[in-house]
């Protein structure tokens, strides 16, 4: 088979794996931005800088579901091996986390009781850390290094074994195979419009908001 003729039947596969789902064949639907207006009005953090999080986290669903879209348009063309379909595969996993993490960062928001002290998140993060203030401590040093990101308290399913992680960027520092637990950001959008340059009181903020029966629900996922 002549090399074309291979690149169009990968395509062709590509496309259908794309337009395909489940045993019935039925159509994957495009991803929907979620809505979280309910965590407007949270103390220390302005509507304003919420709306504007909210249009930028659209964004990103909006620009995964066009790369979805682009991709699988140039894999039935048989131009999966050019460089445009390189450069689009490569900056898939800069959207695509970009939404997935903003699910996460307003989904582990909204939260007014802290952590139980006997809660099975809890006993990790003092098996894992030794205490939680340390935990805590650490967490909160790790926000505070100077760059921009994500702080992750990754779960390694394999172990129970807590971590916090630094992600730089939205594609760079991920665990493989780590469950994200707790995930706060840390760009400049996320606290500039309300803190300035005083990062640390926006960390503060954050955490008298988790909900931290969200965060323990995502153990073991």
């Amino acid at each position: 088979m002549q090399p074309n003729r291979v690149w169009k039947a990968i395509g062709a596969l590509l496309v259908v794996l794309l337009l395909a789902g489940g045993a019935g064949g039925q159509a994957v639907s495009p991803y929907q931005a979620q809505d979280f207006s309910k965590l407007k009005g949270m103390k220390g953090f302005s509507d304003k800088l919420l709306d504007m999080h909210f249009s930028l986290y659209q964004g990103y669903v909006k620009n995964t579901n066009l790369l979805l879209e682009q991709l699988g348009q140039l894999a039935g063309q048989g131009q999966a091996g050019t460089p445009a379909f390189a450069e689009l595969k490569r900056r898939f996993g800069w959207e695509w986390n970009g939404m997935r993490l903003h699910e996460l960062y307003f989904g582990n928001l909204g939260g007014k009781e802290p952590l139980k002290k006997e809660s099975k998140l809890m006993k990790q993060i003092e098996s894992s850390f030794g205490s939680y203030d340390k935990w805590l401590t650490e967490f909160k040093a790790t926000g505070n290094m100077r760059g921009i990101g994500w702080v992750v308290l990754y779960e390694d399913v394999k172990t129970g074994r807590l971590m916090n992680v630094w992600i730089n960027e939205h594609d760079l520092g991920h665990l493989s195979g780590g469950n994200p637990l707790l995930i706060m950001d840390v760009f400049e959008h996320a606290y500039i419009p309300d803190y300035g340059l005083k990062r640390g009181d926006y960390i503060e903020a954050f955490f008298a908001n988790v909900d931290w029966a969200a965060v323990e629900s995502r153990l073991g996922k």
